[in-house]
């Protein structure tokens, strides 16, 4: 059998992991079971990753590297009407959700499991903030648009919007309902764009 080296079984273990994840959940992803999809030693997945954690680790940077992708792939549209603009994208952004539940399914898990794990909880705030980032920059190309200055910093606007698309992801994985999900992402991208307009009062801002 032909030698492979750490660096090409990496990414081989990473789509292990991720497809033993999908399909029997997180805590069914040990490394015996990573192995057996891959067609490998067991030993072999701790010579290249050490402990557990690391595989997790790198499992969720490439979930976070993907979804990240996915974002900026999204075309946002141009045009003067902000609330149109961040209505269209925030209309194609969950085309994604609604066709890759498992996706969002799987990363809730890991985000659970990661907060309670001391080594993975700084991989979880980096997913987090990448994320972030992801969104700011969609909103500021989405103002530059529109031709319009946003009356609170694109940080609390972007983090006000992605913090209620991930509750309605999550209201979504619990219990699908397509017409009050989207009458909750037009509720959303309303509430995001008084917000960005400075039509929003906030109680006790500073």
């Amino acid at each position: 059998m032909a030698h492979v080296s750490a660096a090409e079984r990496r990414p081989q273990l990473i789509r292990a992991a991720i497809a033993v994840m999908r399909r029997d959940g997180v805590a069914a992803a040990s490394t015996r079971a990573i192995a057996a999809e891959l067609g490998i030693a067991q030993a072999t997945v701790h010579y290249v990753y050490g402990a557990k954690d690391e595989l997790y680790r790198a499992v969720i940077e490439q979930l976070t590297a993907d979804i990240a992708e996915q974002v900026r792939a999204i075309d946002i549209p141009a045009g003067p009407d902000f609330h149109a603009i961040i209505g269209a994208f925030a209309q194609r952004l969950w085309r994604t959700v609604v066709e890759q539940p498992h996706v969002h399914q799987l990363i809730a898990e890991l985000f659970v499991m990661g907060l309670r794990s001391p080594s993975l909880r700084p991989t979880i705030a980096a997913y987090q903030r990448r994320l972030d980032g992801v969104f700011e920059d969609a909103f500021r190309e989405a103002a530059a648009y529109a031709g319009m200055t946003l009356a609170h910093p694109v940080e609390e606007v972007a983090r006000f919007f992605f913090a209620g698309l991930d509750g309605l992801i999550l209201q979504r994985l619990a219990r699908p309902d397509d017409l009050a999900d989207e009458r909750s992402l037009l509720q959303i991208v309303a509430a995001t764009t008084a917000l960005a307009e400075g039509r929003l009062p906030l109680t006790g801002s500073r």
